[in-house]
């Protein structure tokens, strides 16, 4: 459980769930921590004993923590939404209410989980890292790590205020990419490494990505004026930018990407420098959805 998700607006979800699923006749054991690092300690230590399913209750961040801990013990993964983008859930079908959320969960938990790809992050240092949503690599991951510093407005608008604050440095990338054997490498704006549909609370980077088609789509755009930028920008949320011949979409199961001074983030949490190799696992993480 993470309270602060979304800024603690859904404070009293993580109980909610938890006595909810306790009534239902589950044994349940809740896990929160004062940081990431200490609730990611934390979960593995309750997996130690045989589990039916690793619940987070929070953002996507939430689900970034789960589909690690899913991939290294094996558990099914299940999603309640009750953070800002909630992107992973929006894929899958998962309400975004609360007790909507609850209700698709209890309903999941009576039949075998779904199956669904997952991306790995190998790093420079050697660190491999799952995520199964986006992997930003540009003025994508630039936005996001401004957003996570905004305090207001709480919500998915906080993506669209760092837009318009980094817009003014705005500038293109020199990009090594490498796309399953086949180099795309120039100057982008952006690239994201997409195993969903969406970042960023319903951005639809990639709106024909699917969960379980053993590929990644990888967008890459080319560099566009600060107007251009902000006339194809409001189409993101429809997925129709991708008609614009500067959007460039490809498939691939293994992107390498290199830039300098670029921080990629996956999740909307923050990954490593590049260069990055993302792989992706096929049908590799089992998620209640």
């Amino acid at each position: 459980v993470n309270p602060r998700a979304s800024f603690g607006k859904n404070a009293a979800a993580g109980g909610f769930i938890s006595r909810s699923l306790s009534g239902a006749g589950y044994q349940v054991v809740t896990c929160q921590a004062a940081n990431y690092q200490s609730l990611l300690e934390e979960v593995r230590a309750a997996l130690t004993t045989p589990a039916h399913a690793l619940v987070v209750v929070g953002g996507d961040g939430m689900v970034h923590l789960g589909v690690q801990i899913a991939g290294e013990t094996g558990v099914a993964l299940g999603i309640v939404p009750s953070g800002t983008g909630n992107d992973v859930a929006r894929h899958l079908g998962i309400p975004l209410s609360i007790e909507g959320a609850l209700e698709h969960l209890m309903r999941a938990l009576e039949v075998p989980p779904r199956v669904i790809d997952q991306g790995l992050s190998h790093g420079p240092d050697g660190s491999v890292i799952p995520f199964v949503c986006v992997l930003s690599a540009g003025f994508d991951a630039i936005v996001n790590q401004r957003a996570n510093r905004i305090r207001f407005p709480k919500g998915r608008h906080r993506y669209s205020v760092a837009l318009v604050i980094e817009l003014a440095r705005l500038r293109p990338i020199e990009y090594q990419v490498v796309i399953d054997g086949t180099d795309f490498s120039g100057r982008y704006l952006l690239v994201a490494v997409a195993n969903a549909r969406s970042f960023g609370g319903g951005m639809k980077v990639t709106p024909d990505a699917e969960l379980d088609d053993g590929l990644f789509d990888v967008l890459l755009v080319k560099p566009l004026s600060r107007l251009e930028f902000l006339r194809i920008y409001p189409r993101v949320f429809k997925g129709t930018h991708i008609t614009d011949p500067r959007a460039i979409v490809a498939q691939g199961a293994r992107v390498s990407l290199d830039a300098r001074n670029i921080v990629a983030y996956a999740d909307g949490e923050a990954m490593t420098p590049l260069p990055i190799t993302a792989e992706l696992k096929p049908l590799s993480l089992a998620v209640y959805a």
